[in-house]
């Protein structure tokens, strides 16, 4: 079955090695890559997997999940309707991170 304190541990570890291999040259999350990061962009991933794992530990993954979530959908909105490549002037993103970021908005809630 899946539970949220199951969302939130499987999200968390994977939110850790997207963030950190952002910080690696490597063809899949880099500038240049199919998902465009920068540092920024690591950090947010890297302060998600903060989140979900905090939730999961301290008894909140139902409402950390549902946090999550909705920012998701929030980034997805901003980033469809942000014309460049950076979103509000400080993330790197490109069209595979903004479809990417529906899915995740949709596989959290």
């Amino acid at each position: 079955m899946i539970t949220p304190l199951l969302i939130a541990r499987v999200f968390g570890a994977t939110f850790i090695l997207v963030g950190l291999l952002g910080f690696v040259p490597n063809p899949i999350v880099s500038p240049d890559g199919l998902f465009a990061v920068n540092a920024m962009h690591n950090l947010v991933h890297l302060l998600t997997s903060a989140a979900f794992l905090a939730g999961a530990q301290f008894g909140y993954a139902r409402q950390t999940t549902i946090g999550i979530g909705v920012y998701y959908v929030v980034v997805t909105l901003i980033g469809f309707l942000t014309k460049s490549d950076m979103m509000l002037g400080l993330i790197h993103i490109n069209v595979a991170d903004r479809w990417l970021h529906a899915g995740l908005a949709a596989a959290i809630l």
